[in-house]
């Protein structure tokens, strides 16, 4: 037995000494040649816990996690930075990082006769209507006369208005119908004062519409929606709302991707090509007169239902103060005469309407209490419908249902660390945490996750609307490409109706000591989309900053958010009980 526990010892020594071995691992940037046009770059990542860490002689502080972050200004040229971890023992492990830092040249004008690049907005393969503007910007040898196909002139920029670059040359064109134009090819043609001619050909291809056979078509699959514009980020474009499907809509333009709705005569929206199925020719432009309209309730909702001739758009909105749902229909006109109100709607206080112009009613839905407690427009054959739902009869977490949404999963890795720990293992873990504290207190709880596993949003978000709960948690960590100034909690939300949520969550955040980094609104976020509950994002600290990825790492402070996040929603409960409209 002795020889045994002898045998053991040594056994978990050599791996207790083989963890301390010296060694770099580069996260952020992985690569050791590293080509960049910034002068300030930071590199973190991470190495054995007691080892001490130098570049180019100079000491970096190791966080107790084996993490590090250090910034770099670096001069135009190459760089070579050494790194070197060394062990009590002395034992040295080094890496080099090569920088090429090579500063921006500015931009410089063209000395030859010759178009050095040509612009249109907008550009790629684009369906246009008479009366739509394509804009040209071309960048070529100064002092010359540019034209698109000889037609339409494009005049030099002064470098007042270019940043100080001259040969900047643009102009602008109004689509007619027929357009001569935009039947040939485009190309831009510059002629300098000696008679010569150099030519450039656009990439762009734009196609005139024929107003008088319109393109119809209806929305299809799950989750359908229009956006503002065209605009984009990394979680996409501004969207409006949602809508339902088989919603029939004008289609007036394509642009790359999207199609371009009227949802009323001064009124665009976009909406993905993949979300629409354009129907045969000759469909009618989508218009209907409303019919009565009906407001009642049952044993879960109140429902607003108004009687249409087909499926036309829809956008939704919220209002504050008092709190209000607001419903736009394009292409109705009303022809409501009367709105039956039965005893049986709980919620809704008042409903009426305005037609706002011609080809677009607006209905207003009055509530009960202060605080919205979610609702969801949808049709039922040709009866646009709101359902809305009602302020839980007790506020007590006991008789709640609480959805926790533990951010990304499975091939969705997230955010990584310093340590290389990925915001999908730390998510999960902050989410188990809320989900027994909340069970304690007598909530049923649902988790879109409970393993790492692949859920797309679509599948998140089609989940909660059949689970229905009262309220939303979605947990994620943040990240800053500079791990070492970025920093703090934040909460976020898309519905100003749904924000004191998520202020009272971060409220409870930053009690633990982080820094706040803000409670963000309009948020594009998928999970911050449906209007069928209260819902929040948390970020609930940077997992870039080796700091913060401590304590994130540390189940004693995921605890400690755990806790936070849950008197947050207590604290908007309490809110909730006594605010009456």
């Amino acid at each position: 037995m002795k020889t045994i526990f002898a045998i053991l010892t040594c056994m978990v020594s050599a791996i207790c000494c083989q963890a301390q071995k010296p060694y770099i691992h580069l996260v952020h940037p992985s690569r050791t040649t590293i080509y960049t046009d910034h002068r300030i770059n930071y590199i973190s990542g991470n190495t054995c816990k007691k080892c001490t860490l130098s570049v180019n002689g100079q000491t970096i502080k190791v966080y107790p996690t084996g993490a590090f972050a250090v910034a770099f200004d670096l001069q135009p040229g190459d760089s070579i930075l050494l790194f070197k971890s060394k062990n009590h023992e002395g034992t040295l492990y080094t890496k080099e990082v090569v920088y090429h830092y090579r500063v921006p040249a500015p931009p410089l004008p063209d000395t030859t006769f010759s178009i050095e690049s040509a612009q249109t907005f907008p550009s790629g393969n684009c369906w246009l209507k008479p009366g739509d503007i394509i804009r040209f910007k071309v960048k070529a040898q100064t002092g010359n006369r540019v034209t698109i196909n000889d037609v339409v002139p494009l005049y030099e920029q002064p470098v007042s208005q270019t940043y100080g670059m001259p040969g900047i040359y643009q102009g602008s064109y109004v689509v007619k119908i027929n357009d001569p134009l935009l039947s040939n090819s485009l190309v831009v043609k510059m002629k300098n004062p000696q008679g010569n001619s150099v030519s450039y050909s656009l990439s762009s291809n734009f196609s005139v519409l024929n107003t008088d056979e319109p393109i119809v078509g209806k929305t299809i699959g799950p989750l359908p929606y229009l956006a503002f514009g065209l605009g984009t980020d990394r979680l996409g474009g501004a969207k409006i709302s949602y809508l339902d499907t088989a919603v029939l809509l004008h289609i007036t333009g394509m642009f790359g991707n999207n199609y371009r709705v009227e949802l009323a005569r001064d009124h665009s929206a976009y909406i993905p090509i993949n979300d629409v199925l354009l129907l045969s020719k000759g469909a009618f432009i989508p218009h209907s007169l409303s019919g009565s309209w009906k407001v009642w309730g049952d044993s879960l909702f109140d429902y607003v239902s108004i009687g249409l001739n087909e499926r036309l758009p829809y956008t939704t909105f919220q209002e504050i103060n008092p709190s209000r749902i607001v419903l736009d229909i394009y292409g109705a006109t009303s022809n409501t005469n009367w709105i039956t109100q039965l005893q049986s709607a709980k919620e809704i206080k008042n409903v009426w309407y305005q037609q706002i112009s011609d080809d677009v009613l607006r209905v207003i839905i009055e509530l009960k209490h202060a605080q919205a407690w979610g609702y969801l427009a949808y049709y039922h054959g040709n009866v646009l419908t709101v359902s809305v739902k009602r302020q839980p009869k007790n506020l007590s977490l006991s008789h709640l249902t609480i959805a926790i949404d533990p951010g990304h999963g499975g091939t969705n890795l997230g955010a990584q660390g310093p340590t290389g720990v990925y915001e999908k293992t730390v998510t999960l873990q902050i989410a188990k945490k809320l989900q027994a504290l909340l069970k304690q207190s007598g909530t049923t709880v649902m988790m879109t996750r409970t393993s790492d596993e692949s859920k797309n949003m679509v599948e998140r978000t089609m989940f909660l609307r059949e689970a229905n709960p009262d309220l939303l948690v979605s947990i994620h960590l943040n990240s800053s490409n500079d791990p070492i100034h970025v920093g703090g909690t934040s909460t976020y939300y898309r519905y100003i109706g749904f924000r004191p949520l998520s202020v009272a969550i971060l409220k409870h955040i930053e009690a633990l000591g982080l820094q706040e980094y803000g409670n963000v609104g309009r948020f594009n976020f998928s999970l911050n989309g449906p209007t069928d509950y209260p819902n929040a994002l948390v970020e609930t600290l940077f997992i870039s900053n080796p700091q913060e990825e401590m304590k994130a790492l540390n189940p004693v402070f995921q605890e400690k958010i755990a806790e936070a996040i849950k008197a947050g929603i207590v604290d908007f409960l309490k809110g909730a009980k006594d605010g009456d409209n």
